[in-house]
Protein backbone atom coordinates (compact mmCIF):
# COMPACT_ATOMS: atom_id res chain seq x y z
CA UNK A 1 0.00 0.00 0.00
CA UNK A 2 1.62 2.95 -1.02
CA UNK A 3 1.29 6.51 1.76
CA UNK A 4 1.04 10.00 1.29
CA UNK A 5 4.51 10.76 1.44
CA UNK A 6 4.87 8.59 -1.84
CA UNK A 7 2.32 10.82 -3.91
CA UNK A 8 3.39 13.52 -5.83
CA UNK A 9 2.27 16.85 -6.87
CA UNK A 10 3.81 18.08 -10.39
CA UNK A 11 3.84 22.35 -9.76
CA UNK A 12 6.30 24.02 -12.49
CA UNK A 13 7.89 20.51 -13.89
CA UNK A 14 9.00 19.83 -10.49
CA UNK A 15 7.46 17.35 -7.90
CA UNK A 16 6.13 17.90 -4.52
CA UNK A 17 6.35 14.28 -2.08
CA UNK A 18 3.62 15.10 -0.11
CA UNK A 19 3.69 14.70 3.32
CA UNK A 20 0.42 15.73 4.76
CA UNK A 21 -2.44 17.85 3.84
CA UNK A 22 -4.92 20.11 5.43
CA UNK A 23 -8.28 21.81 5.51
CA UNK A 24 -8.62 25.65 5.89
CA UNK A 25 -12.15 25.86 5.70
CA UNK A 26 -14.58 27.77 7.79
CA UNK A 27 -15.87 25.14 9.51
CA UNK A 28 -12.56 23.49 9.70
CA UNK A 29 -9.14 25.29 9.80
CA UNK A 30 -5.67 24.95 12.12
CA UNK A 31 -6.62 26.69 14.84
CA UNK A 32 -3.51 27.37 15.99
CA UNK A 33 -2.99 29.73 13.48
CA UNK A 34 -5.70 32.00 14.61
CA UNK A 35 -8.97 32.54 16.23
CA UNK A 36 -11.15 32.70 12.98
CA UNK A 37 -11.30 31.42 9.17
CA UNK A 38 -10.20 34.69 8.22
CA UNK A 39 -7.43 35.24 10.66
CA UNK A 40 -6.41 31.97 9.62
CA UNK A 41 -5.84 33.04 6.25
CA UNK A 42 -3.98 36.13 7.31
CA UNK A 43 -1.24 34.18 8.56
CA UNK A 44 -0.85 32.47 5.42
CA UNK A 45 -1.40 35.15 3.02
CA UNK A 46 -4.67 34.04 1.43
CA UNK A 47 -7.78 36.16 1.12
CA UNK A 48 -10.21 34.35 3.02
CA UNK A 49 -12.80 32.60 0.22
CA UNK A 50 -16.09 31.52 1.59
CA UNK A 51 -15.22 28.33 -0.25
CA UNK A 52 -11.88 27.64 1.40
CA UNK A 53 -8.96 25.93 0.39
CA UNK A 54 -6.95 22.72 1.25
CA UNK A 55 -3.03 22.86 1.99
CA UNK A 56 -0.89 20.06 0.87
CA UNK A 57 2.32 19.95 2.43
CA UNK A 58 5.44 18.52 0.77
CA UNK A 59 9.52 18.50 -0.07
CA UNK A 60 10.69 19.00 -3.29
CA UNK A 61 13.42 16.63 -4.75
CA UNK A 62 16.04 18.94 -2.77
CA UNK A 63 14.66 18.23 0.10
CA UNK A 64 12.84 22.07 0.94
CA UNK A 65 9.51 22.44 2.43
CA UNK A 66 6.62 23.45 0.59
CA UNK A 67 3.00 24.75 1.28
CA UNK A 68 0.63 23.42 -2.19
CA UNK A 69 -2.60 25.75 -1.64
CA UNK A 70 -5.83 24.24 -3.82
CA UNK A 71 -8.96 25.62 -3.93
CA UNK A 72 -9.77 21.91 -4.81
CA UNK A 73 -11.38 21.28 -1.29
CA UNK A 74 -13.13 17.93 -1.78
CA UNK A 75 -10.23 16.51 -3.49
CA UNK A 76 -8.64 17.21 0.15
CA UNK A 77 -11.08 16.10 2.04
CA UNK A 78 -11.49 12.85 0.64
CA UNK A 79 -7.53 12.50 0.82
CA UNK A 80 -7.31 13.41 3.82
CA UNK A 81 -10.27 10.64 5.01
CA UNK A 82 -8.83 8.18 3.28
CA UNK A 83 -5.36 8.34 4.77
CA UNK A 84 -7.20 8.19 8.12
CA UNK A 85 -8.80 5.14 7.33
CA UNK A 86 -5.57 3.67 6.31
CA UNK A 87 -6.44 3.74 2.75
CA UNK A 88 -4.51 4.05 -0.44
CA UNK A 89 -4.73 7.75 -1.80
CA UNK A 90 -2.94 9.66 -4.53
CA UNK A 91 -3.26 13.33 -3.64
CA UNK A 92 -2.57 14.79 -7.23
CA UNK A 93 -4.36 18.12 -7.78
CA UNK A 94 -5.03 19.34 -11.08
CA UNK A 95 -2.69 22.43 -11.61
CA UNK A 96 -5.53 24.46 -12.69
CA UNK A 97 -6.75 24.29 -8.90
CA UNK A 98 -3.79 25.83 -7.60
CA UNK A 99 -3.70 28.48 -5.96
CA UNK A 100 -0.14 29.54 -4.54
CA UNK A 101 2.80 27.84 -3.66
CA UNK A 102 4.23 29.19 -0.75
CA UNK A 103 7.81 28.38 0.70
CA UNK A 104 8.05 26.35 4.49
CA UNK A 105 5.37 24.50 6.86
CA UNK A 106 2.78 26.64 8.52
CA UNK A 107 2.40 23.66 11.03
CA UNK A 108 5.20 21.36 11.91
CA UNK A 109 5.50 18.01 10.68
CA UNK A 110 6.53 15.06 12.16
CA UNK A 111 7.59 12.71 9.15
CA UNK A 112 9.88 13.59 5.92
CA UNK A 113 10.15 12.44 2.25
CA UNK A 114 12.43 9.06 1.80
CA UNK A 115 15.22 9.95 -0.72
CA UNK A 116 15.28 13.33 -0.42
CA UNK A 117 17.19 15.72 2.31
CA UNK A 118 16.19 16.36 5.19
CA UNK A 119 13.24 19.22 5.35
CA UNK A 120 14.32 22.65 4.99
CA UNK A 121 13.77 26.16 3.95
CA UNK A 122 13.73 26.80 -0.08
CA UNK A 123 16.77 28.94 -0.29
CA UNK A 124 15.71 32.95 -0.94
CA UNK A 125 16.48 32.70 -4.99
CA UNK A 126 13.71 30.75 -5.29
CA UNK A 127 11.13 32.46 -3.51
CA UNK A 128 10.58 36.31 -2.78
CA UNK A 129 8.18 35.22 0.39
CA UNK A 130 10.14 34.96 3.72
CA UNK A 131 9.24 30.91 4.41
CA UNK A 132 6.06 29.72 6.57
CA UNK A 133 6.95 28.68 10.13
CA UNK A 134 4.87 27.08 12.60
CA UNK A 135 3.47 29.35 15.99
CA UNK A 136 5.73 29.83 18.78
CA UNK A 137 3.73 27.32 21.39
CA UNK A 138 6.56 27.03 23.40
CA UNK A 139 5.12 29.27 25.87
CA UNK A 140 1.56 29.82 27.48
CA UNK A 141 -0.21 32.53 24.68
CA UNK A 142 -3.20 32.23 22.33
CA UNK A 143 -1.68 29.96 19.99
CA UNK A 144 -1.37 26.94 23.17
CA UNK A 145 -4.65 28.24 24.28
CA UNK A 146 -6.45 26.88 21.19
CA UNK A 147 -4.31 24.17 21.07
CA UNK A 148 -5.28 23.42 24.26
CA UNK A 149 -9.01 24.10 23.24
CA UNK A 150 -8.54 21.70 20.90
CA UNK A 151 -7.78 19.04 22.63
CA UNK A 152 -10.29 19.76 24.88
CA UNK A 153 -13.16 19.06 22.10
CA UNK A 154 -11.11 15.88 21.10
CA UNK A 155 -11.00 14.04 24.14
CA UNK A 156 -14.59 15.53 25.55
CA UNK A 157 -15.04 12.45 27.83
CA UNK A 158 -11.54 12.33 29.83
CA UNK A 159 -12.24 16.49 31.02
CA UNK A 160 -15.78 15.66 31.56
CA UNK A 161 -15.67 13.17 34.20
CA UNK A 162 -12.94 14.91 35.74
CA UNK A 163 -15.72 17.17 36.96
CA UNK A 164 -18.30 15.64 38.89
CA UNK A 165 -22.15 17.05 39.52
CA UNK A 166 -21.30 18.19 43.11
CA UNK A 167 -18.37 20.19 41.53
CA UNK A 168 -21.11 22.80 40.71
CA UNK A 169 -22.83 22.47 44.41
CA UNK A 170 -22.89 24.97 46.71
CA UNK A 171 -20.13 24.59 49.53
CA UNK A 172 -21.46 23.93 52.74
CA UNK A 173 -21.17 26.56 55.85
CA UNK A 174 -18.39 24.96 57.78
CA UNK A 175 -16.21 22.04 57.51
CA UNK A 176 -13.56 21.52 54.38
CA UNK A 177 -14.29 22.50 51.00
CA UNK A 178 -14.84 19.39 48.87
CA UNK A 179 -11.53 18.40 46.81
CA UNK A 180 -11.29 19.15 43.23
CA UNK A 181 -9.96 18.03 40.05
CA UNK A 182 -7.41 19.92 38.85
CA UNK A 183 -7.70 21.66 35.41
CA UNK A 184 -4.85 22.63 33.76
CA UNK A 185 -3.78 22.47 30.42
CA UNK A 186 -0.31 21.62 30.71
CA UNK A 187 2.71 23.19 28.55
CA UNK A 188 3.05 20.27 26.37
CA UNK A 189 0.18 21.24 24.57
CA UNK A 190 2.14 22.94 22.03
CA UNK A 191 5.56 21.17 22.53
CA UNK A 192 4.48 17.61 21.99
CA UNK A 193 1.89 18.82 18.93
CA UNK A 194 2.12 21.55 16.30
CA UNK A 195 -0.02 20.15 12.99
CA UNK A 196 -3.72 18.90 12.12
CA UNK A 197 -2.74 16.12 10.55
CA UNK A 198 0.15 14.34 9.30
CA UNK A 199 0.26 11.41 6.89
CA UNK A 200 2.41 8.09 7.29
CA UNK A 201 4.23 6.10 4.28
CA UNK A 202 1.88 3.43 5.20
CA UNK A 203 -0.91 6.22 5.64
CA UNK A 204 -1.15 5.88 9.15
CA UNK A 205 -2.27 9.37 10.67
CA UNK A 206 0.51 10.87 12.93
CA UNK A 207 -0.29 11.56 16.29
CA UNK A 208 2.81 13.99 16.80
CA UNK A 209 1.32 16.68 14.51
CA UNK A 210 -0.58 20.00 16.29
CA UNK A 211 -4.96 20.81 15.68
CA UNK A 212 -6.40 17.63 17.77
CA UNK A 213 -2.89 16.25 19.25
CA UNK A 214 -2.05 18.94 21.06
CA UNK A 215 -1.54 16.81 24.19
CA UNK A 216 -3.32 18.66 27.08
CA UNK A 217 -3.79 16.10 30.21
CA UNK A 218 -4.98 16.93 33.53
CA UNK A 219 -2.53 15.95 36.07
CA UNK A 220 -2.78 15.15 39.86
CA UNK A 221 -2.67 17.76 42.72
CA UNK A 222 0.97 18.17 44.25
CA UNK A 223 0.90 19.84 47.64
CA UNK A 224 -1.57 21.61 49.96
CA UNK A 225 -0.79 24.88 49.00
CA UNK A 226 -1.21 23.84 44.96
CA UNK A 227 -4.23 22.54 46.00
CA UNK A 228 -5.75 25.40 47.79
CA UNK A 229 -4.64 27.54 44.78
CA UNK A 230 -7.01 25.02 42.31
CA UNK A 231 -10.02 24.84 44.75
CA UNK A 232 -10.09 29.06 44.84
CA UNK A 233 -9.65 28.81 40.71
CA UNK A 234 -12.46 26.19 40.47
CA UNK A 235 -14.43 27.88 42.74
CA UNK A 236 -14.27 31.35 41.58
CA UNK A 237 -15.03 29.10 37.36
CA UNK A 238 -17.75 27.84 39.26
CA UNK A 239 -19.58 30.96 40.36
CA UNK A 240 -21.42 31.80 36.79
CA UNK A 241 -23.89 29.19 37.01
CA UNK A 242 -24.18 27.87 41.08
CA UNK A 243 -27.20 27.53 42.41
CA UNK A 244 -26.23 30.30 44.80
CA UNK A 245 -26.48 32.63 41.68
CA UNK A 246 -22.95 34.26 42.83
CA UNK A 247 -21.36 36.69 40.37
CA UNK A 248 -19.40 34.56 37.98
CA UNK A 249 -15.54 35.33 38.13
CA UNK A 250 -14.61 38.34 36.05
CA UNK A 251 -12.41 36.51 33.57
CA UNK A 252 -15.68 34.24 32.90
CA UNK A 253 -18.32 36.46 33.15
CA UNK A 254 -16.28 38.38 29.94
CA UNK A 255 -16.03 35.36 28.18
CA UNK A 256 -19.63 35.04 28.47
CA UNK A 257 -20.88 37.78 27.34
CA UNK A 258 -18.43 38.47 24.60
CA UNK A 259 -19.96 34.86 23.45
CA UNK A 260 -23.30 36.13 23.76
CA UNK A 261 -22.67 39.13 21.68
CA UNK A 262 -22.16 37.03 18.84
CA UNK A 263 -25.51 36.26 18.71
CA UNK A 264 -26.43 39.65 17.64
CA UNK A 265 -23.22 40.65 16.05
CA UNK A 266 -22.17 37.79 13.66
CA UNK A 267 -18.42 37.50 13.79
CA UNK A 268 -15.97 36.50 11.78
CA UNK A 269 -16.35 33.54 10.07
CA UNK A 270 -15.20 30.47 11.97
CA UNK A 271 -15.17 32.12 15.40
CA UNK A 272 -17.39 30.05 16.39
CA UNK A 273 -17.81 26.43 15.25
CA UNK A 274 -20.33 23.57 15.71
CA UNK A 275 -19.32 19.66 15.12
CA UNK A 276 -20.98 16.25 15.70
CA UNK A 277 -21.11 14.87 19.57
CA UNK A 278 -23.21 11.56 20.78
CA UNK A 279 -26.43 11.71 20.69
CA UNK A 280 -28.52 14.82 19.80
CA UNK A 281 -26.07 17.33 20.90
CA UNK A 282 -23.01 19.60 19.07
CA UNK A 283 -19.57 20.36 20.52
CA UNK A 284 -19.37 23.66 20.30
CA UNK A 285 -16.00 25.70 19.45
CA UNK A 286 -15.91 29.79 20.17
CA UNK A 287 -13.32 32.00 19.97
CA UNK A 288 -12.13 35.61 20.90
CA UNK A 289 -9.88 38.25 21.71
CA UNK A 290 -7.74 36.09 24.55
CA UNK A 291 -10.31 33.59 24.87
CA UNK A 292 -11.63 30.06 24.31
CA UNK A 293 -14.84 28.17 25.05
CA UNK A 294 -15.26 24.78 24.41
CA UNK A 295 -19.28 22.80 25.18
CA UNK A 296 -21.52 20.51 24.50
CA UNK A 297 -24.85 21.96 23.91
CA UNK A 298 -26.34 19.59 26.53
CA UNK A 299 -23.63 19.79 29.14
CA UNK A 300 -21.08 21.95 30.74
CA UNK A 301 -18.68 24.02 29.45
CA UNK A 302 -14.33 24.87 29.42
CA UNK A 303 -12.57 28.09 29.14
CA UNK A 304 -9.01 29.16 28.58
CA UNK A 305 -8.11 32.26 29.31
CA UNK A 306 -4.51 33.70 27.90
CA UNK A 307 -4.42 35.81 31.43
CA UNK A 308 -4.55 32.18 33.20
CA UNK A 309 -1.54 29.87 31.47
CA UNK A 310 -2.50 25.76 31.91
CA UNK A 311 -5.88 27.07 33.44
CA UNK A 312 -9.27 25.54 32.40
CA UNK A 313 -12.30 26.85 34.31
CA UNK A 314 -15.14 25.14 34.03
CA UNK A 315 -18.82 26.87 33.86
CA UNK A 316 -21.81 24.63 35.03
CA UNK A 317 -25.03 24.99 33.12
CA UNK A 318 -27.10 26.37 35.35
CA UNK A 319 -29.86 28.58 34.21
CA UNK A 320 -28.04 30.88 31.73
CA UNK A 321 -25.71 28.40 29.85
CA UNK A 322 -28.09 26.26 28.00
CA UNK A 323 -30.03 29.11 26.38
CA UNK A 324 -26.29 30.85 25.70
CA UNK A 325 -25.33 27.55 23.72
CA UNK A 326 -28.37 26.55 22.32
CA UNK A 327 -28.34 30.33 20.79
CA UNK A 328 -24.64 30.09 19.41
CA UNK A 329 -25.30 26.59 18.03
CA UNK A 330 -28.01 28.22 15.53
CA UNK A 331 -24.97 31.11 14.57
CA UNK A 332 -22.54 28.56 14.42
CA UNK A 333 -20.60 27.50 10.81
CA UNK A 334 -20.84 23.63 10.36
CA UNK A 335 -18.88 21.50 8.44
CA UNK A 336 -20.51 21.08 5.12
Amino acid sequence: MTGPDEDTVSADDDALYVLTAILLTPANFPSVLGDDYPEACAALGLVPLEGGYGLVLGQDGDGARWTVVVDDVSLVAVAISSWDCGMEYDLSPDERSMVAALPGWPLSVAVAAPGVPAPHDPSPELTDRAPLCPPDTGAWGPAQRRLGADEIALQWAVWREQIGEDFFAPLPDAGPAPDRPEAEAGEKAGAEATAEASHTGSADHAEETAGPAAATEPSDASGAEAADERVGAADAAAEPTDTLGRSPAPGVRRVLAEARSYVDTPPPLGRVRSSFAPGDARTLRADGPGWSLVARTDDIAFVLLDEKPGEVLPVGRGAELPGLLEALDKVAVRPS
